[in-house]
């Protein structure tokens, strides 16, 4: 999320979390900015900072200045890197892609969540979700990649995650939200979670 009406309009239509890429991307927000957009997140709704590639010592240092709740490590981030930020008062979030035969199990790097996402993480490319279909993760994990209001229901009804996790999806180009297509993509979400 990067502009206040698209927080306002996840957080009326149920988005349980909100984050903000912190790193170099179209959908990047200034540090200087997240407490901004925070201040229209009410009690409830989890404030995750999104990383991907950035030092571990620099995500600290931003996590410590920040009201961010929740760190979401991105891509080829080790043990130890989650290990190191063990002692803020945040949860972590690792977010990886799927290979199929892995063992995916949430906890594994010391992260309270798990995300499954597609090998071209933030392209909105869709994924062969249908191994997922015949693996057990276990723990609270979030299915992301390709998911657009139109394939959630069917990507719920596939993979059976905690929870899913979409960006690329709900914008009308890229970088740039679309409100409706936010509230199509929770009200669906919604629906499969009856």
């Amino acid at each position: 999320m990067k502009q206040a009406e698209d927080v306002e309009c996840a957080v009326e239509a149920g988005a349980n979390a909100v984050g903000f890429v912190l790193t170099e991307s179209p959908r990047q927000v200034r540090v200087a900015d997240v407490d901004l957009l925070v201040d229209l997140v009410p009690p409830g709704v989890l404030v995750v900072g999104v990383f991907q590639g950035m030092p571990i010592a620099q995500v600290r240092a931003i996590v410590a200045g920040s009201r961010i709740q929740a760190v979401q490590l991105h891509g080829g981030y080790a043990q130890a890197d989650f290990a190191e930020l063990k002692d803020l008062p945040v949860q972590l979030i690792r977010a990886t892609s799927f290979d199929d035969g892995e063992q995916a199990q949430v906890g594994s790097h010391g992260e309270d969540y798990l995300i499954l996402d597609s090998k071209h993480a933030g392209s909105g490319q869709t994924w062969d979700w249908s191994p997922l279909a015949r693996t057990t993760v276990a723990g609270q994990w979030m299915l992301a990649g390709g998911l657009t209001p139109e394939n959630v229901a069917e990507a719920i009804a596939a993979t059976r995650p905690w929870g899913v996790d979409v960006s690329s999806g709900v914008e009308s180009t890229r970088g740039v939200k679309d409100t409706g297509r936010i509230r199509e993509f929770l009200a669906a979400a919604r629906f499969c979670a009856g």
